[in-house]
């Protein structure tokens, strides 16, 4: 079995670049569902496995980041919808994780502010007109102007990304599915 991490374990970033309805409804429904996912996957973990690496990362600074970045995400987004094209806040996501809270906190806050999170951006998402999907951001550090079309593709596979990397840990090291 090869031990090295895929890049993408969860497959490649590809956004659909048009706006759809029945996209739409699948995007937001993986917004939705990636609490659950992700709670589902670090189920039953111990500190040891917790501590495991996936790459550069370990399971828990994953976790903590999923929650800082969908956080981030969230606020982008109603800036957005208020402002015109803003240039949002960008955050190095490399040194929030060295922070002791994702290096060594308890992953019961940021598994409950993601199912709070989520559900507040469901219904932001939910709610949303196909023009206001067409509304933008500008992201400083890349200098790319961000639709909020493009920005949920972007987070409903930054969710399934992340969650798949500690599933194919799990599997990798054969700890047993997770917890239902």
């Amino acid at each position: 079995m090869n031990t090295t991490p895929p890049d993408n374990p969860a497959g490649p970033f590809i956004p659909v670049e048009q706006y759809c309805e029945t996209t739409k409804l699948q995007l937001i429904e993986s917004i939705r569902v990636a609490p659950a996912r992700i709670k589902q996957a670090v189920s039953g973990l111990d500190e040891i496995q917790l501590a495991t690496r996936y790459k550069n990362w370990t399971i828990r600074q994953i976790t903590h980041h999923i929650a800082d970045s969908h956080l981030h995400s969230i606020i982008r987004f109603k800036w957005a919808l208020t402002e015109d094209h803003p240039t949002i806040k960008a955050y190095e996501e490399a040194d929030w994780v060295q922070l002791a809270d994702a290096c060594t906190g308890n992953l019961a806050p940021s598994l409950l502010l993601l199912e709070g999170l989520h559900a507040k951006w469901v219904q932001v998402l939910e709610s949303m007109t196909q023009d206001q999907f067409a509304r933008s951001f500008l992201h400083p550090q890349s200098g790319a102007s961000v639709s909020l079309w493009t920005a949920l593709n972007s987070y409903a596979w930054h969710g399934q990304h992340h969650t798949a990397q500690i599933l194919w840990l799990r599997q990798t090291h054969a700890w047993g599915a997770a917890e239902r």
